[in-house]
């Protein structure tokens, strides 16, 4: 959790932010959170009576600063939805919990931050069409459950085939990848599928999981990948979709170390990416 603090410290001392300060979302409300889940689920988060069997599948206990928090990270993802359609591109400093279902939360997860984010533009009609581009190195299974049967909403997860969960949802495009891929071999991977995928449909958003788990030290990552090859698949990713003139809106996904201040130097390279290809002369 310490990772979220060291994460918007070393944005603000890089410089990273326009005007000098966040953008701050408001926690999300009970209405936004039940487009994507069942309401009975959002109702044991917000009111403290998570069952017991949910809360050990989530890994935690359900406090009330743990229900607010996860508020906060799901508003975070629907104002970073926004941002995106109005700049081009935006980031949140945190997100991407995508093993939360429909029915309940699971492997860390509360609420589905981005299907949230997905489901709210949807219902106030500022998108029809979205693709999630998830490359944490666990498959995002509680996004492929959400929009299963969602003709509108594409998902794509690139990820350990032998990782977290081992039952696995299946998106509509799944890539499992073996142990030790490596950076050269998971970056062809990418670069065969992204562009395929943008030209699929007409697609209004692009939501991109940029979890920095599959790198070669990370406590759950298995895939190999060095800090080099971490920051070539953000660059590859986000002047790809802006490329095709895509808004992409960046959550951070997960990664694991006892190491705080290099964990969060890992994710910040997503801000800074973005800040560079935000920057860079049409």
């Amino acid at each position: 959790m310490d990772k979220f603090r060291a994460v918007a410290d070393l944005i603000r001392a890089e410089g990273l932010l326009d005007g000098g300060s966040f953008v701050r979302p408001r926690p999300a409300p009970f209405e936004w959170i039940a487009l994507a889940h069942d309401p009975a689920y959002v109702d044991q988060v917000f009111n403290g009576k998570v069952p017991e069997k949910v809360a050990r599948e989530i890994g935690f206990p359900m406090r009330e600063d743990i229900a607010l928090r996860a508020r906060c990270a799901t508003g975070g993802s629907v104002l970073t939805g926004y941002l995106a359609l109005e700049n081009g591109i935006a980031c949140n400093t945190a997100g991407g919990s995508h093993h939360a279902r429909r029915l309940h939360g699971a492997g860390f997860c509360v609420f589905n931050d981005v299907a949230v984010a997905i489901k709210v533009m949807q219902a106030d009609g500022a998108i029809g069409k979205a693709l999630v581009v998830d490359l944490d190195v666990h498959q995002g299974d509680g996004t492929a459950d959400i929009f299963q049967n969602d003709p509108d909403v594409y998902t794509f997860s690139m990820h350990s085939q032998k990782n977290y969960p081992v039952r696995k949802i299946p998106s509509h495009l799944d890539i499992g990848l073996p142990d030790e891929t490596g950076d050269e071999a998971y970056l062809k991977t990418l670069e065969e599928t992204l562009p395929e995928l943008l030209m699929r449909e007409r697609w209004d958003i692009v939501f991109y999981n940029a979890g920095v788990d599959p790198y070669e030290n990370d406590r759950l990552g298995r895939l190999k990948l060095t800090r080099d090859g971490l920051g070539r698949r953000d660059r590859y990713v986000i002047e790809t979709v802006r490329a095709k003139g895509l808004p992409l809106a960046g959550v951070l996904g997960g990664g694991y170390s006892t190491d705080i201040d290099e964990l969060a130097d890992r994710h910040v390279n997503l801000h800074r990416t973005a800040r560079d290809v935000a920057e860079m002369k049409p």
